[in-house]
């Protein structure tokens, strides 16, 4: 959807001209005007995604798209807009990070190990700590370090995952200055490879 049919004329034509034998950008509809609830079935009736240049969707298309996963991407330069196609086109769009919270386990005591270094003794306070995960170490509300937990026991037994209420002992890939009181914030990254 485009605010203007001579908008719309200009990238329908660079979007053709995109298509190579393997591969077109298929346009089930074009038109003048906000993106509105109808756009938003059609698009989920197909699994396409919709483009809006200097146009919005209206509420209720914007929480349809929302509800039912599909997107909306607004432009405002064609040059972008034919740019982003043509990298979806060719599986080149950069993957996005999305980051899902594990849990947080408060550190009680640090203990000196010979030939392992600091272990932090830690009580998991919510959700599950993983071996493997990415951690922050968080003091004062700050964020100390951000890494890799290399060590994850339970008594004297390496674990995969520690649940809320139980101890742990935990130890940082290349870091070693933990303290009593500090906060450890256990995440997963996952990568989402963008699509149109």
């Amino acid at each position: 959807k485009a605010d203007v049919q001579g908008s719309l004329e200009a990238i329908l034509g660079s979007l053709e001209k995109l298509g190579t034998e393997e591969v077109a950008a298929r346009i089930l509809h074009a038109g003048v005007g906000g993106i509105s609830e109808s756009d938003v079935t059609l698009a989920e009736g197909f699994g396409a995604a919709i483009i809006g240049f200097s146009v919005r969707a209206n509420k209720e298309a914007a929480a349809a798209a929302k509800r039912n996963g599909i997107e909306i991407r607004y432009y405002n330069i064609i040059y972008d807009l034919v740019d982003d196609v043509k990298k979806a086109m060719s599986g080149l769009l950069a993957p996005t990070l999305r980051e899902t919270m594990l849990g947080n386990a408060q550190i009680l005591e640090v203990f000196n190990i010979s030939k392992v270094g600091k272990v932090a003794g830690c009580r998991v306070t919510d959700g599950t700590v993983e071996r493997g995960a990415n951690v922050r170490l968080i003091r004062d509300n700050v964020v100390v370090h951000e890494g890799k937990l290399s060590t994850l026991k339970r008594f004297k037994d390496e674990v995969k995952e520690v649940q809320a209420g139980q101890e742990c002992g935990m130890a940082f890939e290349n870091y070693g200055d933990m303290r009593v009181g500090d906060v450890i914030e256990c995440y997963r990254v996952e990568t989402i490879q963008r699509s149109l």
